[in-house]
């Protein structure tokens, strides 16, 4: 099967996670990808936890494939005047522009989206921003810890009344910024199928943030109160929180509805507590939330996980296991759904990643590659587009200007 964008020429000039997470699910569909990156490389290079493989087995950052398999690299300088005019002439032969730099270096290096949109009105300008590209700001400094989690109100709705903010773990608001960002992508690819216009699309890490929180958000926006925290134990309803079982596992109940609450009680071997005036509808529950959650916690205790799983399957009652990242990997429905991609690496052998969060019926979307090292396509890149000879690039390589691990410095 053909991917769905197997006619489409990207640039990216963008590092850590946010704009890289898009437009390596880009190449998943089948389109070209160039990532610009410095000399040195993506800042995310090397950043974050590796794995221990059994074997002893080293040699790749599997965090960095994650979001940049699929692409290929050229190193560039943008700093350089040089530099700077080679990527802009990559950008005028591509349909779509990833970037996350700050407007002012993009106007910097002539890569600002009035300069590119002029030399190519057919080019769609994918911009991830902290705090958007304009007002007092746009030159702001983010990351997803600061502008989706802190400033768009994610951290402030989370843990318990009284407790320490909860601290985010790596790129969790990068990936859903990124899902953003794709979606404008597409949509304005879809506008030029229509006009032969392209257009600027922007997103930023603090507007998703708030998105992401967008169902308190639409309530505070009316009544300009922030919603208060909860403790586990006396949650607005004892039937959308975690217990604990006998052997640690955590389970989460979402049994929203009146029909879900005697269902719930004879699951549990307490049918006399569908009869309790205390409990009888939402508004009892709530009223004596701490008792209920504190009747509940001793049930749910009082045996494993999945002793109450095969009691609540197939009642109707919506609930799932807290499960950790090793459990996710094995689970079945995980694997039946396609949610890991293996990966095929000279030094470590095979591996897995995590496949695209969605699947297509009539189209390959798939990891097509390993990342690239830093400037392993240069060369590749430099002639098969621009047309330069073996000489013109070498001397890049050795001003400086451009890098590439096949040749020398």
């Amino acid at each position: 099967m053909d991917g769905p964008l197997d006619d489409i020429t990207v640039i990216e000039v963008a590092n850590w996670v946010a704009a890289p997470s898009a437009t390596a699910l880009m190449a998943d569909m089948g389109a070209a990808v160039i990532k610009i990156e410095p000399l040195g490389g993506d800042s995310m290079r090397n950043k974050l936890r590796q794995p221990r493989f059994p074997e002893g087995r080293r040699g790749t950052d599997v965090v960095f494939q994650l979001d940049n398999r699929g692409k290929r690299s050229v190193a560039l300088d943008l700093g350089h005047q040089r530099g700077a005019a080679i990527a802009r002439r990559l950008v005028e032969q591509a349909d779509v522009l990833v970037t996350n730099l700050t407007p002012g270096r993009l106007e910097r290096y002539g890569l600002g989206p009035e300069q590119l949109c002029q030399a190519n009105p057919r080019l769609v300008y994918g911009l991830v921003t902290g705090q958007g590209s304009s007002g007092p700001e746009r030159d702001r400094l983010a990351f997803d810890v600061t502008a989706f989690f802190g400033r768009g109100g994610v951290t402030g709705l989370l843990g318990e009344p009284g407790g320490d903010p909860v601290q985010p773990r790596p790129g969790q608001g990068d990936h859903p910024t990124g899902l953003a960002l794709l979606s404008a992508i597409l949509a304005a690819l879809r506008v030029r199928d229509r006009t032969g216009q392209g257009q600027v699309v922007e997103t930023a890490l603090m507007r998703v943030g708030t998105w992401t929180v967008g169902v308190d958000m639409a309530a505070a926006l009316v009544d300009h109160r922030q919603p208060s925290k909860r403790r586990r134990t006396q949650p607005i309803s004892p039937m959308n929180t975690v217990y604990r079982c006998s052997d640690g596992a955590w389970l989460v109940l979402s049994a929203h509805d009146q029909a879900a609450w005697p269902r719930v009680c004879r699951a549990l071997g307490l049918a006399e507590l569908a009869e309790d005036p205390r409990f009888a509808d939402a508004t009892a529950r709530f009223a004596h939330a701490e008792e209920l959650v504190g009747i509940l916690d001793r049930r749910f205790a009082s045996a494993p996980y999945e002793t109450w799983a095969q009691a609540l399957e197939g009642t109707g009652v919506i609930f799932a296991k807290v499960a950790e990242l090793p459990e996710v990997a094995k689970d079945p429905q995980a694997r039946a759904m396609g949610m890991f991609a293996e990966l095929e690496h000279p030094d470590l052998g095979r591996f897995e990643t995590l496949a695209a969060p969605f699947a297509f019926s009539r189209s390959d979307v798939s990891v097509r590659g390993l990342a690239p090292e830093v400037g392993q396509h240069t060369a590749e890149v430099l002639a098969g587009m621009l047309g330069m000879g073996d000489q013109e690039i070498a001397d890049l390589v050795r001003a400086q200007v451009a890098a590439d691990p096949g040749l020398p410095a």
